[in-house]
């Protein structure tokens, strides 16, 4: 049934470039987001095997008979499979603790100004005040956020300033060529207010100069 399953697929070259496409485009996408590698193997794989399960369930009792592959069996049963692979995800602890940890201590920041630009372009993956928007609760979307989150808090946290950052002195390297925010947190229009104007990017990176740890 697989071999068969694979001859339907590659019988068909629109069948077999739509295939890739939605690969391909997945993987884009995916990326967009800022989904792990592991995390878009792991649904692709479950993509492909869901998708060869439905349509060896809805064929079983058909003969196999030579001629023209069933194209619209392949389409309709990868579209069932992305629904279960998608229900099934849902079901995933992984990212839907959404916490929010203490408060515990901040650097002795520049100016009012200074944190309140921080605040807007870099607490959302750097903070223990982190706003979980809607989508966070959607997988896969929420496996992307708290990824973020949780790599986010690792190399520098803002609001645990009593124990040390390893990659604090980087703040103002990071926001001056672009790294923090990353290009996909604004991604169409997303976190509009992390979006820094010329002189809020100016104004932002003289504070981090003037706060101490944040620049070499």
């Amino acid at each position: 049934m697989v071999s068969r399953f694979l001859q339907v697929v590659l019988a068909n070259r629109a069948l077999s470039i739509g295939a890739i496409g939605l690969a391909v485009g997945f993987l884009v996408g995916a990326g967009l987001i800022g989904l792990p590698p592991p995390f878009m193997l792991v649904l692709l794989i479950a993509f492909g095997l869901v998708t060869w399960a439905v349509y060896r369930w809805r064929t079983r009792a058909l003969p196999v008979r030579p001629g023209p592959a069933p194209m619209r069996t392949v389409l309709s049963s990868a579209g069932i499979a992305a629904l279960l692979v998608f229900a099934a995800a849902q079901a995933v602890p992984y990212g839907r603790a959404h916490a929010n940890p203490p408060v515990t201590a901040e650097p002795d920041w520049a100016n009012a100004e200074t944190r309140a630009l921080m605040v807007r372009a870099c607490f959302d993956c750097h903070s223990n005040e982190v706003e979980w928007p809607w989508y966070s609760n959607i997988a896969p979307f929420s496996w992307a956020v708290t990824k973020h989150v949780d790599d986010g808090r690792s190399k520098v946290n803002y609001s645990e300033w009593d124990r040390p950052q390893r990659d604090a002195d980087e703040s103002f390297e990071e926001v001056e060529n672009g790294s923090m925010p990353p290009g996909y947190y604004t991604l169409g229009g997303l976190h509009a207010d992390a979006r820094l104007t010329d002189e809020e990017m100016s104004t932002l990176l003289a504070g981090l100069q003037a706060t101490p740890g944040l620049s070499d």
